[in-house]
């Protein structure tokens, strides 16, 4: 006799889950393909007004949006036009969602294939001893690069805007956009330009080498920019010298006889008097030298596991007789007796695991300074804005590729059962066949070759041909920036 279903104590009642998914979709998909995209173009202006920005990021966005009308209004009028096709609108509307999908999963495989070998790795290597410092003092050699052509770019700024605040006076129609540019500069520079300003001279209507608004505009918008990276390599190259005296600390600390903590600099920040209490030099020392090394080795083993746990489900998931899908294989045993905690956790770990190894890895994309999330609060709007599309993007595409890797869409499982509420709202993506059973089938495969070419560390090997100096062990000029980081360190001291 079959095992009686009880319902659980967290159990939805019908019609709620398909009303969440019907929201979380449709709002992803404004803010991924209408709101976000506007925002960056808002933030990114230099216009002196609010209008002056909507106008700019109106502009900027009509040929983004411009393209997407024209490619659907053509698939439209020959769709309509085609006798072959009698589409109804909810199928219309699943090839739409298909091809949001699409590369929703193309970005999705990328993301994760990077992720699923690096996140074991950095732990792995975080274990090694003076594997951390020596990356520290690489970054300090490439980060001061970058601090001093930020500060050479700000100088050249700055002095363009000088030449402007001289030559528009009090008087000009214009001066509010100049008082306004000022205001963005650092303080020791307003201070510099205000002594040297004479408000006294009137300017001449008959001159015409006075800047236009538009031109105002665009150093407005070089101003911001330059001032934020400025400010931003200036805190990270201190947060960097405090990350190196730690590391430093550590090295010398392991050798000490008397197993208690010594620093060389104590932090500035008042520390908690309960960490302080129970963080002592003593456990600071067992902890630094000794237990965090097998710590992180224990977690690296535990992810590198899960990783593999996830490529091998990746790739045979199509596969439904027999179940090769290890996580498809949990959920069904769970299914047998009825065990919705155990298919709870199982569900939340494993699309917890995917969420960190795709979005670890939009924390860790860099596109030179164009995007780039900084920590300390250093990141800009246009790069915040950048991620929360990422992140919208992805969220569809998780989903849909959690519930193939559980055998919960029926799509993959090839079985009539009772559709999951996102794929309810997803349709079915039968009527794009070579979608449903070729893409959505094989692209996981993908994720093998990801993996292969992040494990050899491709990707950082094409960039240092390219001239772009990664953190490389076995590099000649690795090891010239360590050096060159450790006398800057040494210095900073």
């Amino acid at each position: 006799s079959k095992q009686k279903c009880f319902k659980p104590w967290s159990y939805i009642p019908d019609g709620i889950m398909p009303i969440f998914w019907r929201v979380v979709y449709w709002t992803s998909q404004f803010l991924t393909w209408i709101l976000l995209p506007f925002m960056q173009s808002y933030a990114r202006s230099g216009g002196f007004s609010i209008t002056g920005k909507i106008k700019t990021a109106l502009i900027e966005n009509a040929i983004y949006y411009g393209t997407y009308l024209l490619i659907f209004g053509a698939f439209l009028i020959y769709v309509a036009v085609n006798p072959n096709f009698n589409l109804q609108w909810n199928q219309l509307q699943t090839i739409g969602i298909a091809a949001a999908n699409t590369w929703g999963l193309f970005l999705l495989v990328l993301l994760l294939g990077y992720g699923l070998v690096e996140i074991p790795r950095s732990h792995w290597n975080g274990a090694k001893r003076g594997y951390l410092l020596m990356k520290t003092y690489f970054k300090a050699a490439k980060l001061m690069t970058e601090k001093a052509d930020a500060e050479e770019n700000l100088e050249d700024i700055m002095e363009e805007v000088r030449k402007v605040s001289e030559s528009i006076k009090y008087n000009h129609p214009l001066r509010k956009c100049v008082d306004t540019i000022l205001k963005k500069c650092p303080t020791e520079y307003q201070e510099r330009m205000g002594r040297n300003m004479d408000d006294y001279e009137d300017f001449d209507e008959r001159q015409n080498s006075y800047p236009s608004e538009k031109s105002l505009a665009k150093l407005h918008k070089q101003v911001i920019y330059s001032v934020q990276r400025h400010r931003r390599t200036q805190v990270q190259w201190q947060i960097l010298l405090e990350q190196a005296f730690y590391l430093e600390d550590v090295a010398k600390n392991e050798s000490s006889a008397t197993r208690q903590f010594v620093h060389t600099f104590h932090s500035q920040e008042p520390e908690n008097k309960i960490v302080q209490y129970f963080y002592t030099p003593t456990v600071e020392w067992y902890w630094e030298c000794l237990l965090r090394p097998w710590f992180y080795r224990v977690l690296a083993v535990v992810l590198a596991t899960f990783s593999v746990i996830v490529v091998w489900s990746e790739c045979t998931f199509f596969s439904t007789k027999p179940v090769l899908s290890l996580f498809a294989v949990f959920i069904q045993l769970a299914e047998k007796t009825y065990n919705y905690i155990y298919i709870e956790m199982a569900c939340f770990l494993t699309i917890f695991f995917l969420s960190i190894c795709v979005y670890s890895t939009v924390f860790r994309i860099r596109v030179f300074n164009y995007y780039y999330l900084a920590s300390h609060h250093q990141t800009d709007a246009y790069s915040l804005l950048f991620s929360g599309m990422l992140f919208c993007r992805l969220t569809p595409p998780l989903c849909l590729n959690f519930l193939g890797l559980t055998h919960m869409d029926a799509t993959i499982s090839h079985k009539n059962t009772q559709p999951t509420a996102y794929t309810s709202i997803m349709g079915s993506m039968r009527v794009l066949s070579f979608i449903a059973d070729g893409f959505y089938i094989y692209y996981p495969m993908l994720v093998v070759i990801l993996c292969i070419a992040t494990y050899f560390s491709l990707g950082t090997r094409c960039l240092n041909l390219l001239g772009f100096q990664q953190f490389m062990g076995d590099s000649e000029m690795t090891s010239d920036l360590i050096d060159e980081g450790k006398e800057l360190i040494r210095r900073g001291k």
